[in-house]
């Protein structure tokens, strides 16, 4: 006599979060303010001013992009602040940092827009195996929001996970 095999997994109240689904489809970039510098180091204002007047803004058009400094100059906050105007004008978002920075403020942005409330009182498993890297923050900012209203939290895969919260009764 034949059993019928059921999916168990398909047929369970757990919902799979994967945080790779949200991964923006922008490119980021890295504006280095040290390649309008002298030498690499010195600022001179009326020069840094002209190049960022006259510069083509456009391959930043629609991009996420971290402004910072590749030398060991020290810039005064002015000349990020001036870069950030042009390229406000142009990009999805602008951070000074790291490309590891500004994937971690553009996880925060996509998280704080989603609505929690469909996970309410559900068990909910957050996807552990990406092709893309997350930025550790964005599990944490994740679990965060979601042991707010979520009945448990796993991470891992539906077959495998690591059970981390679970409501008290």
């Amino acid at each position: 006599m034949k059993e019928k095999i059921i999916n168990r997994v398909n047929s369970s109240p757990l919902i799979l979060i994967d945080l790779e689904e949200f991964y923006p489809k922008n490119k980021m970039l890295v504006f280095d303010i040290s390649l309008w510098l002298d030498q690499g180091f010195v600022l001179r204002e009326k020069e840094f001013r002209e190049k960022a007047k006259n510069f083509n803004w456009e391959k930043f058009r629609n991009q996420f992009v971290a402004i910072k400094c590749e030398s060991k100059a020290i810039i005064p906050s002015w000349a990020s602040m001036l870069v950030s105007m042009y390229l406000n004008r142009v990009s999805k978002k602008v951070v000074y940092g790291s490309i590891e920075n500004l994937k971690e403020q553009v996880f925060n942005d996509i998280i704080s827009k989603i609505d929690f409330n469909k996970y309410k009182d559900k068990p909910v498993i957050i996807k552990g195996c990406t092709n893309k890297k997350i930025p550790e923050n964005a599990y944490i900012q994740l679990f965060n929001r979601l042991q707010l209203v979520a009945k448990s939290i796993f991470y891992g895969e539906a077959c495998s996970s690591v059970p981390l919260f679970k409501t008290q009764k």
